[in-house]
Formats: structure tokens, sequence, C-alpha cells
């Protein structure tokens, strides 16, 4: 995990926190410092302070967002709307300085609790993803009226071709998206972002 503050004494006084927790802590700075490290390849958690020269921790958060950071905030005068808007940017927690040292701990237990879960939904569809690329444009169509609860005939009458036609790219899909019944076929279209497309009215 890592804590972004500019306050050197917070910054020593948090990492041994953490360290009593058993919790591997790296320390910025600045919100640049934190920019310029590779990022973790795990689940991690930020602590980041509110007010901070340059990047504040708002400005970081929202630098952050393609990361998938799981962020706890920590400011000595937070208002309302402030705390808010970071909640509703994705941050886990928003704690006010000075902050109880379980209150922090349960917070940073849940967001590597969340990034693991984000981590592991974030593979889920790379995967699904992948497994739908190996698809044929007209497999696609067929699929999408499968997830639909459509039988072979529907979508036969719907794509216009022979139902038997249909009945082979629907083998196919299935092969290619390694399932085999079609409730998994939903789960793996879900995970992929595919919506289903219901039979024209």
């Amino acid at each position: 995990m890592c804590i972004v503050d500019d306050d050197e004494s917070i910054r020593r006084s948090l990492s041994r926190l953490f360290r009593s927790a058993r919790i591997a802590a790296e320390t910025f700075a600045s919100g640049k410092a934190l920019l310029e490290r590779t990022a973790h390849d795990g689940p991690s958690c930020l602590v980041l302070d509110l007010r901070m020269p340059g990047l504040d921790g708002l400005e970081l958060q929202q630098a952050l967002a393609e990361r998938e950071a799981q962020i706890v905030f920590l400011s000595g005068r937070a208002d309302v709307s402030t705390c808010a808007e970071a909640m509703k940017a994705g941050a886990v927690d928003f704690l006010t300085k000075p902050v109880d040292d379980e209150e922090l701990l349960a917070a940073v237990g849940r967001a590597l609790a969340r990034s693991v879960e984000a981590r592991k939904t974030a593979a889920e569809r790379a995967a699904a993803r992948a497994r739908l690329d190996t698809l044929t444009p007209r497999e696609f169509e067929v699929m999408q009226r499968v997830i639909a609860g459509l039988l072979n005939k529907q979508i036969a009458d719907e794509l216009g071709a022979a139902e038997k036609t249909i009945k082979i790219h629907r083998g196919r899909v299935m092969e290619k998206m390694s399932v085999t019944s079609v409730a998994e076929l939903v789960r793996v279209a879900q995970a992929a972002g595919v919506a289903p497309v219901a039979a024209a009215t």
C-alpha cells in the first residue's frame, strides 16, 4: 500500500502503524512522486492526504482513475461537499485527522479487500473479452440472441438463416467461449460487457 502526505511526521507515524499491523507500505511526499512510480501489480490501497501542494488528493484520485485505485482519504479540515465528491468518485473512506488507528486499519482492510475483488473482476473481464475476440461477426450475433433466451428457430428467423446453420454457429460459440450451458454463456457475456439482443417485435 502507499501513503501520500506532504507532512513527513505523518508519513513516519502511519508507516509505523502499518508495520505494526504487518502491512507493507511505501511513502510519498507528493502525488507527482506517486505517479512516477510504476503501478503496483497486486492488491493495493492508497492513504491520501486531501490538502497537498501541487496535486491535491482529489486531483490525484482523478489521475489514478484508470488504475482502479482503492483510496482512503485523510484530512484535517474536510467539508461535506469535498467528502461527498471523493466518495462519489469511488473512495473507500474519508477520515479526519487526527485519525483513530483502529478506524484507519479497518478502512485499509476494506480497501485491500475491495482491491482483490476489483482485480478478480478485471481478470475475468479480460479473459471473457479475449474469448469474445475469437468469434466471427455472425457467431457474435448468434451469441447475443442465445443469451437473450431465443431458440435456434427464432434466431434463424431473425437473422434470415437456416436453423441448421444457426445450430452450427451456436455450437461454435459454446466451444469458443469455453462454456457448456446457456447459463455459463450468460455469465461470461456479462463479464465481457455484452448485452443480449431479443427478438424483433
